[in-house]
């Protein structure tokens, strides 16, 4: 078994130095490698799909991680004051944000929205730092189908006081999101489209050839 969690700084320059347009290629590279597959899967949706992708394989990857952090802090309005997400697709990414906003001098708490209110103690459906009500917050997801879980977190944050306006997405899959997310009036962005991995995907190197 290939240890993909061993260092690529023999091929690829580190994702924490190099320039933004690299650090977006290698992300595409990480989500193809180690996130996408083809097969005959259900999505969360219910719908069927003949390809998945796992967000978690990269977003949870220490490179790829880091990539998120940095390619998605890059993409957030100048008065975003914290970025927040649906458990549990969205947890390690609006860490890795957070994380990389501090070292860039620009620190943004990060918020994790529950699916299910905490059964004990405050019983609260918002985890992290509390901030003042009307706060801009971004909502981030690691890929979007129809926009139905990341909007359950945009509905929780408007609950609790606070502005929510744009979602970003890592992976588009151009199911319905976009669309739905321009009906609610929220602006929508994607790292990559599901187009433009499967294109990738395609010119890459398989297994076993």
């Amino acid at each position: 078994m290939t240890d993909t969690t061993q260092s690529r700084s023999d091929i690829f320059p580190s994702p924490a130095t190099t320039d933004l347009p690299t650090v977006r290629s290698q992300l595409l590279d990480l989500f193809c490698q180690l996130a996408y597959r083809e097969g005959d899967f259900i999505l969360s949706s219910g719908q069927h799909s003949s390809y998945y992708i796992n967000g978690k394989q990269v977003t949870l990857h220490p490179e790829g991680a880091l990539a998120t952090g940095r390619i998605l802090l890059s993409m957030l309005p100048p008065d975003t004051e914290a970025v927040a997400g649906l458990t549990l697709g969205a947890d390690p990414i609006v860490s890795a944000v957070s994380v990389v906003s501090a070292y860039e001098n620009r620190p943004l708490p990060a918020l994790i929205i529950r699916k299910e209110a905490k059964g004990h103690g405050t019983k609260a459906y918002i985890e992290g730092p509390t901030l003042q009500p009307g706060a801009r917050i971004v909502v981030l997801e690691d890929v979007v189908t129809t926009g139905a879980s990341a909007m359950k977190a945009v509905n929780r944050l408007r609950d609790a006081g606070y502005r929510v306006a744009e979602v970003i997405s890592l992976v588009d899959r151009q199911q319905g999101g976009a669309e739905f997310y321009q009906q609610q009036g929220l602006k929508f962005e994607a790292v990559f489209t599901i187009s433009e991995l499967q294109k990738h995907y395609s010119q890459l190197p398989q297994s076993g050839e």
